[in-house]
């Protein structure tokens, strides 16, 4: 995890590229790609856990 001195750095670094006006615009849209990457991972994960006893069966007598 980057400490606090990396943290400035690097928004320093994001503020010189990218200038103050473009700056918001590219953090909302780092936030929706986060969000909808973390509600990706919890339905695949959500997906796994619902899958019965009689799939896996099934998955483990197909590969045979």
């Amino acid at each position: 995890m980057p400490g606090a001195t990396s943290m400035v750095v690097i928004g320093i670094t994001a503020l010189i590229v990218f200038g103050p006006s473009k700056l918001p615009d590219i953090g909302r849209a780092f936030g929706h790609s986060l969000r909808e990457f973390k509600n990706a991972a919890e339905g695949i994960i959500q997906d796994d856990d619902k899958k019965t006893p009689e799939d896996t069966t099934e998955d483990k007598e197909g590969k045979s």
